[in-house]
């Protein structure tokens, strides 16, 4: 099968899927409905696990800051995991709504990859995130995300 060209909009479609799939886990979980299941088929359509490696920095990781296989991503999402003790849950809190402002998008080939800024808002307070994901399609034309790495920004004076 020949692929098509990723489109910009193709990156910002799946932006905004990756936005409603953390609010949707979230919703799922405070109506104590089966938010694992949620999370699992969320890295299952947004990420590229089955493709290959995936590198992922999540944002409030420090102890195990990379995680390079879906067990650790899911982990970092919903919490429970043992084997990532620091992990609460990232999308368990209660995001109302998430946006992205993206500085560049960048498109070769099979690949996208797109920086900047998103923002989510819980209790009407938004938190920016930098962010850097790349995109690559897989046999199906579909946007995979193969790298995250996202943090919060820096403060002047913290080090």
């Amino acid at each position: 099968m020949s692929l098509k060209n990723i489109t910009k909009q193709e990156v910002l479609d799946v932006q905004e899927e990756w936005a409603i799939g953390v609010i949707n886990i979230s919703n799922k979980f405070l109506q104590k409905e089966d938010y694992s299941s949620c999370a699992e088929l969320f890295l299952d359509s947004l990420y590229g696990f089955s493709m290959g490696d995936v590198l992922f920095k999540p944002t409030l990781a420090s102890e195990i800051q990379f995680r390079l296989n879906k067990k650790a991503a899911l982990s970092y999402f919903i919490g429970g995991d043992s084997d990532f003790p620091e992990d609460n849950g990232f999308a368990l809190i209660n995001w109302q709504d998430i946006r992205f402002e993206n500085q560049g998008i960048y498109i070769e080939g099979n690949i996208a990859i797109a920086m900047g800024n998103y923002f989510m808002k819980k209790d009407n307070i938004e938190t920016k995130v930098e962010y850097s994901f790349v995109y690559k399609q897989d046999a199906q034309g579909n946007l995979r995300i193969i790298l995250h790495d996202s943090h919060l920004p820096y403060i002047r004076g913290s080090f």
